[in-house]
């Protein structure tokens, strides 16, 4: 997978506009646990950021080492290096798997794989 961000990682942090509040009420209205999250190709943490006021944890992944760097910190998100077809969550322990703008770039057929086996029954994905 070609990581197409990182040249621009610092103005990406900066300028990227934000998801509506209605997508956080959503998600906040329609899940009743709200454990672990996994924010999926979250570039910059912007919806991890977010998520971290409604989630215990937040697990968000990207394959930029770069977005990362300029990545929100907080004390209930875990940033790691790695693809959307392969993380190293234990399966049934997602309540939410979401992912921002970047689906356009996944192999569908792993994604979807991976996040049947990750996500608890009854949980969210939101693309």
């Amino acid at each position: 997978m070609k990581d197409h961000f990182s040249d621009q990682a610092e103005l990406y942090a900066l300028y990227r506009p934000n998801y509506p509040r209605e997508l956080y009420d959503f998600i906040d209205r329609n899940l009743v646990s709200k454990e672990l999250a996994w924010d999926v190709a979250t570039g910059n943490g912007q919806i991890a950021g977010e998520l971290s006021n409604y989630f215990e944890k937040v697990f968000a992944t990207d394959i930029s080492e770069k977005q990362l760097e300029f990545a929100q910190k907080r004390d209930n998100i875990e940033y790691k290096i790695e693809k959307a077809e392969n993380c190293s969550l234990p399966a049934n322990s997602c309540d939410l798997v979401i992912v921002g703008q970047a689906i356009h770039w996944f192999d569908f057929t792993a994604f979807y794989e991976e996040v049947k086996l990750v996500l608890k029954p009854g949980g969210l994905i939101i693309l």
